[in-house]
């Protein structure tokens, strides 16, 4: 089975040109096939608070309310989507710039409302992929890039958490690729002690996961990382790692996550 790797990219990476060109740089040099999703990063925030919009975060998770909604879909399938896209023509890699709801390459649903009021944000399952046009991308020699935006069997744009989007995605892949999936950002992975690079967990599984969860280690917006990465590899994914970005090609570095 050919090998397929998912890349994800934070916010972080995003908000800073030299870093984004830095990791642009050398995610060209994986092998093809390859996918690459991103965040959406500060930018949008900015532009709300320039038009006065107020930014909400609950557990590391945007709330997207009828005003919010544009911007997010301007920014991050607009804006940082091809910025994305010209810097990797620029060094030869043909990518292609989508959201979900091109090609209907993702359809997704407006989340319940429970607890909390996320707003127009989607949520979907592997199963509303369609891994058919994607192949039929990849088979072209393309290398999609995904935007944090989606679509309903309506036309509602919906914004969608991004790290669900690599994960659904790895997952939905696994039966037509040995697919390994990337979480990249600022930090040389899973820290026990965010203030120390030097205390990279290198390995979480459901177990450990339960007991750092409870000691606040994983919180915020890691926590639905990892659980989007235990989810994948109890799907069948090949491979989970969060790594820095510095790191991509270094197959030793980050933490890895696995049954």
């Amino acid at each position: 089975m050919q090998k397929l790797t998912l890349v994800k990219i934070g916010g972080t990476i995003v908000d800073d040109a030299i870093a984004l060109k830095e990791f642009l740089a050398l995610y060209t040099q994986l092998a093809s096939p390859k996918i690459l999703v991103h965040g959406g990063g500060k930018i949008a925030t900015e532009l709300a608070k320039d038009l006065a919009i107020p930014t909400e975060m609950i557990q590391g998770r945007r709330i997207t309310s009828s005003a919010m909604l544009p911007v997010t879909v301007m920014v991050y399938a607009g804006l940082i989507n091809k910025q994305i896209v010209a810097q990797l023509q620029q060094k030869n890699c043909d990518a292609i710039g989508l959201s979900g709801a091109d090609a209907q390459l993702i359809v997704s649903h407006k989340r319940p409302v429970q607890n909390i009021d996320y707003g127009f944000v989607g949520d979907f399952e592997p199963k509303d992929v369609n891994t058919t046009r994607l192949r039929q991308l990849i088979d072209l020699g393309l290398c999609p890039v995904l935007s944090a935006i989606t679509a309903d069997n309506e036309g509602q744009l919906l914004n969608t958490n991004a790290d669900t989007i690599a994960s659904n995605l790895a997952v939905a892949l696994a039966s037509l690729y040995q697919v390994e999936l990337v979480y990249c950002f600022e930090k040389k992975g899973v820290l026990y002690d965010v203030k120390d690079e030097n205390t990279v967990i290198p390995t979480i599984n459901p177990t450990n996961f339960k007991a750092l969860k409870k000691e606040g280690v994983i919180a915020a917006g890691m926590l639905p990382k990892i659980e989007n990465a235990l989810a994948a590899v109890e799907q069948e994914v090949s491979k989970v790692c969060i790594k820095q970005a510095e790191s991509l090609l270094d197959e030793t570095a980050g933490t890895v996550i696995r049954l």
